[in-house]
């Protein structure tokens, strides 16, 4: 339900859609009109037991279908983290004037969060962190390139949370790169077929990490597509550069009627 309009004609389009053809019947009968933010995207997902904020490794998503960030915008078409070209400091910056202020803000209003706070922001071109969405929840498929990483054990984590004692444990992050190439549908983000038979996930489940999204058992116990994105393929590496060839080279061992992905995941993390 989201339009990012690079033009008033686009703007004017996508409100006719909403308003006068209802495309997404009661829910366009509101619209929110917000500030055009240019920049790159970045997401931090934070554990939270009320005021005590335990940032996750930041991540990128790459939400529009096609390379170079042309097409309709989807719910991901692929991540990576960590992210080598965006300076520390810029992320400490969104750590401690986002993520942190909301969490104490939430305590003092009586509704203290415990759980996972999701930071949707993009850094604008002069290194300032703007907040785009929030989620309570981990996000997909930012959550697939993050959770790799962690040593230490979640569920400790999570137990941590829940007793609000969030800053009295160690977490643990392995100094490897992941990237996520998401396998969609032909004609995602639109509409788009369902039942295709999927081939090689045995052999790319040996080579790496592969995330179902939109899959199913076909009536012959084989699994087929099910849904816009089909599968997370997951790469680790050393580095940015070898965790990419890793996902790339396990993405290309799937197939199915139509599969379309992204050839640029991770790229801007290597210029």
């Amino acid at each position: 339900g989201v339009t990012v309009a690079c033009s008033r004609e686009e703007a004017e389009k996508a409100l006719e859609d909403m308003m006068v053809s209802r495309v997404f019947g009661e829910s366009g009968s509101q619209v929110v009109i917000e500030e055009f933010l240019a920049g790159q995207e970045m997401s931090i997902l934070a554990f939270v037991d009320g005021e005590t904020v335990r940032p996750m490794p930041a991540a990128q998503d790459h939400k529009p279908v096609f390379d170079d960030d042309k097409g309709p915008n989807t719910g991901g078409m692929g991540t990576y983290s960590p992210l080598p070209h965006i300076d520390d400091a810029i992320i400490q910056k969104a750590i401690e004037t986002i993520v942190e202020p909301t969490a104490k803000a939430m305590v003092s209003e009586g509704r203290p969060f415990r759980g996972i706070l999701f930071a949707g922001l993009m850094i604008s071109p002069d290194g300032t962190p703007k907040t785009v969405e929030f989620n309570a929840r981990f996000g997909d498929p930012e959550t697939q390139v993050v959770l790799p990483r962690l040593k230490s054990d979640l569920l400790e984590i999570f137990l941590a949370a829940v007793d609000g004692r969030l800053a009295d444990i160690e977490i643990e992050w392995s100094d490897e790169a992941a990237v996520c190439v998401v396998l969609a549908s032909q004609g995602y983000p639109g509409s788009y077929p369902k039942g295709m038979p999927i081939s090689g996930l045995a052999e790319a489940g040996q080579e790496g990490l592969i995330f179902h999204a939109g899959t199913a058992l076909g009536s012959d116990g084989s699994i087929v597509t099910n849904g816009g994105r089909v599968l997370g393929v997951v790469g680790l590496g050393a580095g940015i550069a070898e965790a990419r060839n890793a996902a790339y080279a396990n993405a290309n061992r799937i197939s199915f009627d139509g599969k379309q992905n992204r050839t640029d995941i991770a790229a801007k993390a290597l210029q």
